[in-house]
């Protein structure tokens, strides 16, 4: 009998602290939308929307999952993380945006717990390799010149 009365104890315990931390605020944001890549298709645009926006770019889609923590606490900091890398949706698009493809091709991104949650982010062969090369010809990396730089703010540009 004390046994069962401890363990209910702990499981009220638990679902306690469980209601208690969807009270601790987390910001979901989608700041402002300073530039778009110039896409070399609308088959790369189409593919990177679906596999990658949702984490590098301003236009994340929250999905339900993302307003419960704990859950919430570790989506918003990877969209954060992903943002501070590569962003789509900024100037420049971000320090790691010509290794957007290599990332993609050695299978680093998406990361597995997003496309296993969003069906749109699990690439064919097929889809992955047209996404790998539709990433080198609008944001540039391995092989290809250019990149980043051609999209370039023309501040930046006169700074060249």
């Amino acid at each position: 009998m004390a046994k069962s009365f401890r363990a209910w104890h702990f499981g009220v315990g638990v679902l306690v602290i469980l209601v208690g931390i969807q009270f601790v605020p987390v910001a979901h944001t989608n700041p402002p939308v300073e530039a778009q890549p110039q896409w070399d298709s609308p088959e790369t645009e189409g593919l990177a929307r679906a596999a990658c926006f949702d984490c590098h770019s301003n236009e994340t889609e929250w999905p339900w999952y993302s307003y419960v923590a704990p859950v919430s606490w570790w989506t918003v900091h990877h969209v954060e993380e992903g943002r501070s890398m590569f962003n789509m949706s900024e100037e420049g698009f971000g320090r790691h945006a010509d290794d957007a493809a290599e990332e993609v091709e050695e299978g680093e991104m998406p990361i597995w717990p997003y496309d296993w949650a969003h069906a749109g982010a699990r690439l064919s062969e097929e889809e992955r390799a047209q996404l790998v090369q539709g990433l080198r010809a609008t944001f540039g990396g391995e092989g290809h010149e250019g990149g980043e730089h051609e999209h370039a703010s023309e501040e930046e540009a006169h700074e060249h």
